[in-house]
């Protein structure tokens, strides 16, 4: 089951590099053309080439990403997130991409052939099984990435090992707050690169305690509103009403965890 999703996944992510459009956009994930996706253009380090709007918050923002650190991008894409935190790590820094979609990969090093950074590096490769050193990056980020990973606990377990000891991690990623409808949680496939994967809130967090981090916090979070049009599609209009009464719904968040530094 895990391998079929990941095999799906890594299809419509091709598909995305292919029509150079957004997962979100009317051609991906929904008839209603949701993008949950944050603002990048303000941002030093900008990369609109690379910018294919996957994403569903701006990680780097409470990544805390010093002068000469090591960053890890999880689910790197085209480079978009890399490239702004190449700009916080500075000439002396690395930025590191991963991403196991081999067209993405392919992209993002395009992009920075284009750009002729020496201290940034796309590698093929899967966050359940990092191919990379322990205790070898100082801070990791990710966008709207997470929640696709079949098997989450796996993956932050992952994150810890190749963060330093005093590392931290900065994610935006999807969670869900309240039990969706029936109706929805299987329009949820609509969405593949959206909210497919999508947990609790409460469990998400579990996740990140079980991994073994600590100061654990949520910097950022706001509801992504659903248009009653696309909701009309799966829900009757009273059903829409008690939904939007009930406080249930999808949220992205940008979650900051640290390792130890024992």
């Amino acid at each position: 089951m895990e391998k079929a999703i990941k095999e799906v996944v890594k299809e419509k992510y091709t598909e995305v590099v292919k029509a150079s459009t957004s997962c979100c956009g009317p051609s991906c994930c929904s008839p209603g053309g949701i993008d949950f996706s944050e603002g990048y253009e303000s941002l030093e380090g900008y990369v609109k080439d690379a910018d294919l709007g996957l994403g569903c918050g701006l990680p780097t923002e409470f990544a805390r990403i010093s002068e000469g650190d090591t960053v890890l991008d999880l689910g790197s894409g085209a480079g978009n997130d890399v490239f702004i935190a190449r700009r916080l790590a500075g000439e002396n820094g690395q930025v590191i991409g991963l991403d196991m979609t081999e067209a993405m990969v392919a992209q993002a090093r395009a992009n920075n052939n284009k750009l002729g950074y020496q201290n940034v590096e796309f590698i093929l490769g899967d966050i359940e099984d990092m191919p990379l050193e322990s205790n070898s990056i100082d801070v990791a980020i990710s966008n709207c990435v997470m929640n696709l990973v079949p098997d989450k606990d796996k993956a932050y377990a992952e994150v810890f090992r190749v963060l330093r000891p005093g590392g931290h991690f900065s994610v935006s990623d999807i969670v869900l707050k309240g039990e969706l409808p029936p109706q929805l949680q299987e329009a949820a496939t609509l969405y593949a690169g959206c909210v497919a994967g999508a947990m609790q809130k409460s469990d998400y967090l579990a996740v990140i305690e079980r991994a073994g981090f600590s100061s654990i916090q949520v910097d950022k979070e706001r509801q992504l509103d659903l248009p009653d049009e696309l909701l009309l599609e799966f829900l009757s209009s009273e059903e829409l009403a008690s939904f939007r009464q009930g406080g249930t719904g999808i949220f992205s968040i940008n979650v900051y965890g640290e390792k130890g530094a024992v």
